[in-house]
This record gives structure tokens, sequence and C-alpha cells, in this order.
């Protein structure tokens, strides 16, 4: 069965490449070509990424087979990148009817990707889409919340999760004002965090659990920077 797997990525990955040979640049200077545009953007960010991961179960992190997609995917998301910015500085916040119906979560998708100068730059034309009903709020969210998190502070609506070595186990990235968290992401739109967490990570949301931590994570913080 291992056997089958390898062979079939191997077959997967020749096809991509043989594709991606065939294709040509697609101008970003109208609207009409967005869709087009942003499609390319999805299968050459997506695919590099599921067959890495597919790899990974199979081989390791560490392994060659795994390193070789890594960097397929690092190259591909620098033109991605590029790609997507130049969208959102020519046109602002693209509608549903110029993007496609995965158009949002592409473009959102790459922001998450880049690095947090990115995603700091176009939260404000995050924000302004979600309010008028070009964007779903739950890719606010995780902009909101990745940019705390690498900026080292308190995430807002509990959208990231952490690895924590100590206890070997994941759990939320300390959250600001824990007790009112779900007033907070009802006034967007988003169902309960502990719905979201159970949904999305199979994690139970622990009241008491997450004060201590947001507590105690601030008071560490506040030693550092004295």
């Amino acid at each position: 069965m291992r056997c089958i797997l390898i062979l079939f990525l191997l077959v997967t990955i020749s096809c991509t490449n043989k594709s991606k040979s065939k294709k040509t640049e697609t101008s970003i200077d109208k609207t009409d070509n967005l869709i087009a545009v942003l499609d390319t953007v999805w299968e050459t960010e997506q695919t590099p990424i599921r067959l890495r991961d597919s790899l990974m179960k199979i081989y390791c992190a560490a392994s060659k087979e795994y390193k070789e997609q890594q960097l397929i995917y690092e190259k591909n998301h620098r033109i991605n990148e590029k790609k997507v910015r130049t969208i959102l500085d020519n046109f602002g916040w693209p509608t549903k009817e110029m993007i496609g119906q995965r158009g949002n979560w592409t473009i959102c998708n790459v922001i998450q990707h880049a690095d947090n100068e990115v995603r700091i730059k176009y939260l404000p034309m995050m924000r302004s889409a979600v309010k008028e009903k070009k964007l779903a709020p739950r890719f606010l969210v995780r902009a909101e919340d990745r940019i705390a998190t690498e900026s080292g502070d308190l995430q807002i609506y509990g959208g990231q999760m952490k690895y924590y070595p100590e206890t070997k186990s994941f759990n939320v990235w300390p959250v600001f004002d824990p007790v009112n968290i779900d007033k907070r992401r009802a006034e967007i739109g988003l169902e309960p965090i502990a719905e979201f967490l159970k949904n999305r990570f199979d994690f139970v949301w622990n009241i008491e659990e997450q004060i201590k931590r947001s507590e105690l994570f601030e008071k560490e913080r506040l030693l550092k920077n004295k």
C-alpha cells in the first residue's frame, strides 16, 4: 500500500510539473482576468502544500521529498504574493463577481502565509470588505489573530492554536479578555469559541483554564518588557 501511495504521489508531481510548463502568465490589468489569475494562484499555492504534507506522513519533515515540495511552495508563494498584492493595490478588495466563489479564500490564504507586515498593511482593507459584505468574517479573524500571535500579543477571537513542547499538546494561544470572547465573536457573525474549537480542532474550551493562561501570559510579557 505504501508503494502504491508513493507511486501515486510521484505521478501527481510529474503531471503537476508538466501542466505548469504549459501555462502562460495571465495579465492582471483587467478585472476580466482576475478569476483566471486567482485560479492559477490557488493551484500553484495548494498543490505543493498537499504533496508536501502527504510526503511528510510517508517519510518525515526532514526528508528530501518533503523539502523539495516545501521549496516549490516557497518559490510559488513569492510569485503568488506579488500577484495578490497587485490585485489589492489596483482594485481594492474585489467583489465576488470579480474573483469568483474561491477568490476570497485564495487571496486570504496568500495573505495569511505572508509576512506579518503584509497582513498588517491589508488589515484595514479586510475590515472594510467585511463591513461591505465582500468578505466572510472568518477570514478577517484569521488575519487579526495571526497578526497578534506573530507580534507576541494576546489574540482577539481565539482562532490560533500553538503546540506547547512542555505539555506535548496543542492549546489556544492566550486570548484577550476570555470572558467576553463570545460577545466579540458574535458581533462579527461567528459561532461561540467552544463550538468553533471543537469542530475545527477537536479541542475543548475551558474558560477557567484560559483565564489563568491569559493572566500568566500578560504577567510574563510585562516582565520581559521591563
